[in-house]
């Protein structure tokens, strides 16, 4: 929903919640805020209706979705749910059908034992969330073998319509993972700026503001790999895309911890001004655009770069200084013309 299209009244009200980077920044809120509406839902329907067994609706709206707020997690998660509901009932209901017509609970104990082990050798490794909830939901339905089938197909009907609500709240204001995804790289490409800067300005890489600089950057880094199967699934990026932008950033996070280390003493000497100016430009308008949405500076073509140092190198560490300052810059360029192509997907 465009916030331009609302009435001049609304606009002050609903701002925060559909604003992008407000929705981010408040995610935790949304999301506790989100659940509670939904678990009263779920209990005014489950109970006006006088549903048997409805509690199993609730608890399995706050597997589904409690600990995912993340948009393009939740329709995973919830089609693996509904998988594994299914698997699970059908089986509990023929073994609560055996109990009944065979009257054997020994046996009944070990088909469910056989049973649950099989969903244990495939809960280690790709689909293990269904496998597990399919032996969770085997139990859940038919008890030892001894639960009423009546009961077993209500417990199936309540953990069904708890998808579905599941699903169904969370298209309410959805938190997407490229929300958090842009914000953090933009974040730590500010950050990466902050660092260059020490590092041209002469500042000691061991005090403890430069070390917490490094720190952050390293956990957004780790924080980007996770989100990527989310953003790709939610607005259509390639996986290989996304890995190439993580791949950028990797590089510039290893380039200025090479910089750092061969920073010549003589910063004065380096003849790299104009240079190291247009790289700080770059970092920080990448951040911008990525936290404004406004794209536009992402498509301004960069000055080339220099063939040869502004200033004679004085040492061969001088020059390795300078060249590693160059590979930063062309490393740069190629995360801007990334992010330019990709726009129009994650400026949502």
């Amino acid at each position: 929903m465009n916030i331009l299209s609302l009435p001049a009244f609304l606009r002050p009200l609903l701002r925060p919640l559909l604003d992008p980077y407000r929705r981010y920044l408040y995610a935790r809120y949304i999301h506790a805020g989100r659940i509670v509406v939904g678990l009263i839902v779920s209990i005014l329907l489950t109970t006006g209706i006088h549903l048997p067994h409805g509690e199993w609706a609730s608890v399995t709206m706050l597997i589904v979705i409690g600990g995912l707020q993340h948009h393009g997690n939740i329709g995973k998660k919830s089609v693996e749910r509904a998988y594994g509901t299914l698997i699970g009932a059908a089986l509990g209901l023929m073994v609560v059908a055996q109990q009944m017509y065979l009257g054997m609970p020994l046996l009944t104990y070990c088909i469910m034992a056989l049973i649950c082990g099989f969903f244990a050798y495939h809960a280690i490794g790709k689909g293990g969330y269904t496998a597990l909830l399919s032996a969770i939901t085997l139990f859940i339905v038919a008890g030892h073998g001894d639960n009423p089938i009546t009961d077993g197909l209500w417990r199936t009907v309540d953990i069904l319509i708890g998808i579905v609500l599941a699903l169904a709240f969370s298209f309410a204001l959805p938190l997407y993972a490229v929300y958090s995804w842009r914000y953090n790289l933009a974040k730590g490409l500010r950050n990466c700026a902050k660092v260059y800067e020490r590092i041209c300005s002469g500042q000691s890489i061991t005090a403890d503001e430069h070390l917490k600089l490094t720190a952050k950057l390293n956990a957004t880094m780790l924080q980007l790999r996770s989100l990527m199967p989310s953003v790709s699934k939610e607005v259509r990026i390639s996986a290989v895309e996304l890995d190439a932008i993580q791949g950028h950033f990797r590089m510039c996070l290893s380039t200025l911890e090479i910089l750092s280390n061969i920073r010549p003493a003589d910063m004065g000497a380096t003849g790299l001004d104009a240079e190291q100016r247009r790289i700080r430009r770059m970092l920080i308008g990448m951040a911008r655009a990525l936290q404004s949405g406004a794209t536009e500076r992402l498509k301004r073509p960069t000055e080339s770069l220099s063939v040869g140092p502004e200033a004679p190198a004085a040492s061969a560490e001088m020059l390795g200084y300078q060249l590693m300052n160059r590979q930063l810059a062309l490393n740069l360029e190629g995360l801007q013309q990334r992010l330019a192509k990709t726009a129009r997907k994650w400026k949502i």
